[in-house]
């Protein structure tokens, strides 16, 4: 039986869960989503791939839960169950010696929600050394940006339930931002947009799919359109209208607008030095909420500077993580002048 646990590390989305094990790279991918008996909290039926192929097929007497909300601990109880059956199942029980393990958080949280996102990676796989790593931060080393560089690097990471913007030097985070926007939001966006304008509604799988398929950032030159199909307001019955890209774009500027101005926020307060550097290398922009069509040239036009979209951007977080999983002395130096931007 091997006695030390393998170093892992952890983006825990709102949406997303992903977790890497040193040595052996990415080896879990899925919705961070728990579905357990109504009755019961700790009655857990299934988690991650599992329930989301349950969500909306299950009867009433089951749940769907979300414990990660905006990239907070919103369930203390079953976010600990999900991280224990997503470590379990990633390098099993059979070591005496516990993991170290690194999640990423976003930029600008509290203490409070530090405390409890370490105490449930700390019950859940019973390790003592738990470090917290900015979004942003693992991000840029996950999309090869020179970190620890004199150098000022601008990141985008849009996800889910969070945009997280920081400009990046010397390892450590000099200006940062975090809003409660990303592709939720633009969902939940345009499930009002068809309610409000259309009486349809529409489930967020739906929107996420109108997202994907057919909303931009900015107006297409050739507008083009898709069907529909919800539950028509009026007769509450089966209804289907059919939907432009123009009428997209107007549902979802509101949280492009919002990024923007996150962006700009951080530019504002950004050092004059740092500022010329970015005017240089650009905005990066990562997570699952950068591959908004047009999202790039929307931002570049309105700030003026170059944008470029990382190649994975969905994967920069989990593979800047896995980074410092292979590099652990990077998060935990022997010395007391801890790496600047990094917190356990």
């Amino acid at each position: 039986m091997p006695f030390w646990a393998p170093d892992i590390g952890i983006d825990l989305g709102t949406d997303h869960f992903s977790l890497y094990v040193r040595s052996r790279g990415i080896v879990i991918s899925e919705p961070s989503l728990v579905v357990l008996d109504r009755e019961s909290k700790h009655t857990v039926r299934a988690v991650g791939d599992e329930a989301a192929f349950l969500l909306g097929r299950s009867p009433e007497r089951l749940t769907a839960v979300y414990p990660i909300r905006s990239g907070m601990v919103s369930d203390f109880d079953i976010a600990e169950l999900m991280l224990k059956y997503f470590i379990r199942k990633a390098i099993g029980v059979s070591y005496l010696g516990k993991p170290r393990i690194i999640v990423s958080v976003p930029c600008n949280m509290d203490d409070v929600n530090r405390k409890a996102l370490t105490e449930a990676v700390r019950f859940a796989a019973g390790s003592k050394h738990v470090f917290l790593i900015e979004k942003p931060f693992a991000a840029a080393i996950g999309s090869g940006l020179p970190v620890y560089d004199p150098v000022g690097n601008l990141v985008v990471d849009i996800g889910a339930g969070t945009t997280d913007v920081a400009v990046i030097s010397l390892g450590g985070l000099v200006v940062s931002q975090s809003i409660q926007v990303g592709g939720n939001k633009m969902d939940e966006a345009l499930v009002n947009y068809l309610r409000r304008e259309c009486s349809i509604l529409i489930g967020t799988q739906t929107a996420e799919n109108i997202k994907k398929d057919l909303a931009t950032a900015l107006p297409l030159e050739e507008p083009r359109s898709i069907l529909v199909r919800g539950i028509n307001q009026l007769n509450t019955s089966a209804g289907t209208v059919r939907l432009s890209s123009d009428q997209a774009y107007n549902a979802i500027k509101g949280p492009c607008a919002a990024i923007v101005k996150a962006i700009r926020w951080v530019l504002e307060r950004t050092p004059p030095e740092l500022s010329a550097d970015i005017m240089r290398g650009g905005i990066h922009l990562t997570g699952d909420g950068a591959r908004l069509f047009a999202l790039d040239r929307f931002i570049s036009e309105s700030l003026s500077i170059p944008v470029l979209l990382a190649r994975d951007p969905g994967d920069c977080c989990i593979l800047g993580i896995g980074y410092l999983t292979e590099n652990i002395q990077l998060v935990s130096p022997a010395d007391k002048n801890a790496t600047p931007g990094i917190r356990s």
